[in-house]
């Protein structure tokens, strides 16, 4: 195959007149300057983004959580009741949607943070891996990667409280049953298996320690204030301390939100590698606050992005978030370059992808071509679209090599029809 891209982010910058061949669902040669062959792709042509951080039932929730005040708990116990619902076929049928969503945004690859294990009460499916199955075939439905971060969630509180209610489908007792569990699932082409720490509340500090090592390793990091109270009331240290004291920090490690963040916390983090993944959408929708993000980066903390519960899929609102929240913060412009906003959204590495994220040879094969000029981006420079564009502005999507979105369209999937169905039959 051959792309003809009249502008495309190649290394640092956007470059004009870029002839891209794929062999394999690879990039073979990226020639910036080149006359036109094969198939154009108008406006700006990306890499494809990494969704770092989903958790896609959540997507059920959208639009239906605002009806009272509420807090970050009573939007949880709706989410509580979501998950009360889903067996393996439905969760397979929802995720399916919600990635296929994911992709006429630019998501090639998702970093799917998976708790909801077993069925109620906690009794193990016959294949104890079937809800991860789901989303895996799910994800290959969708035509896009999954990196499973398999989570383990013990307890309910950092004192140990015990799970209950839907809660009980997250556990596997400890982590050694866990790790059994997880040694059972299988990957492919399309799939890797990582693991995930739900939170030092959800993990006792005596199970941390069997995860270390474990890469890609991600865990929801000081999202919430009183996550840090609880933690230094029990443990007389902050989640960051308390998660280096085991061995968990490292580079392959990566902190989901990472918002309430301590100096020492921040310098922890870029000492031991580990990177930080920013929800910005999420985060404002819960009303969590902003994290640090210039500071993790000037302590070369690397940025990933995720749209976390989904209240809005679009990885340019969250990287204009990522630059957005900081000038709220900081009162100044100009904190991330549009190429760290970039780097930022198409952080593969995030989800143990090396080998992808960048329009260069060798990397998987992933595309995704933005309209230049539509009524948001008409008149943007290419080099400044990501300020302007949305995720409706992208056309085509492709992945590993294959086109799945034409026209702003799935090639297979009947998006809008198939999260109508399957979220209005969730409901009660």
């Amino acid at each position: 195959m051959r792309y003809f891209a009249e502008h495309a982010w190649v290394g640092s910058r956007v470059e004009r007149d870029v002839l891209i061949e794929v062999a394999d669902g690879r990039f073979t040669a990226v020639t910036p300057g080149a006359a036109p062959d094969g198939t154009r792709l108008a406006g700006l042509v990306l890499p494809g983004f990494a969704n770092a951080h989903s958790h896609a039932f959540h997507r059920a929730l959208r639009g239906r959580t605002h009806g009272d005040r509420g807090s970050f708990w009573t939007w949880r116990e709706l989410m509580y009741a979501v998950a009360a619902r889903l067996d393996p076929d439905s969760y397979r049928t929802l995720a399916r949607a919600v990635f296929a969503e994911m992709a006429l945004t630019g998501v090639t690859c998702v970093g799917e943070f998976h708790y909801l294990h077993h069925a109620a009460g906690g009794v193990r499916y016959s294949d104890p891996n079937a809800m991860g199955a789901a989303l895996i075939e799910a994800a290959d439905e969708a035509g896009i990667r999954i990196t499973l971060l398999d989570t383990l969630y013990l307890t309910a509180q950092v004192d140990g409280t015990p799970l209950r209610g839907v809660q009980e489908r997250f556990g596997d007792g400890d982590a050694e049953s866990w790790a059994r569990r997880v040694d059972g699932l299988r990957a492919g082409p399309h799939a890797r298996i990582g693991a995930a720490i739900h939170s030092v509340r959800a993990v006792p500090a005596d199970q941390l320690a069997a995860l270390a090592g474990r890469a890609p390793l991600h865990v929801h990091l000081s999202e919430q204030r009183a996550e840090n109270e609880q933690c230094r009331a029990v443990h007389g240290c902050t989640p960051t301390e308390l998660l280096d004291r085991h061995g968990i920090l490292g580079p392959g490690t990566t902190a989901v939100h990472a918002t309430h963040l301590t100096g020492a916390d921040i310098e922890l983090l870029g000492d031991t590698g580990a990177g930080a993944c920013f929800c910005p959408t999420t985060e404002r929708d819960l009303a969590d606050g902003i994290g640090p993000a210039r500071r993790l980066a000037d302590a070369a903390v690397p940025l990933s992005l995720g749209s976390d519960s989904h209240a809005v899929i679009d990885m340019f609102e969250e990287a204009r978030g990522l630059e957005m929240n900081e000038r709220l913060a900081s009162e100044r412009r100009g904190n991330f370059r549009p190429a760290d906003l970039l780097a930022a959204a198409a952080n593969h590495a995030a989800l143990g992808w090396d080998d992808a994220g960048a329009i260069e040879p060798g990397r998987h094969a992933d595309l995704v071509a933005v309209n230049l000029a539509g009524p948001r981006t008409a008149g943007s420079h290419p080099d400044q679209a990501i300020y302007a564009a949305t995720a409706v502005d992208v056309t085509h999507v492709v992945s590993g090599g294959r086109l799945i979105v034409d026209g702003g369209r799935h090639t297979s999937i009947d998006v809008p029809r198939e999260l109508t169905d399957v979220i209005g039959a969730l409901q009660p």
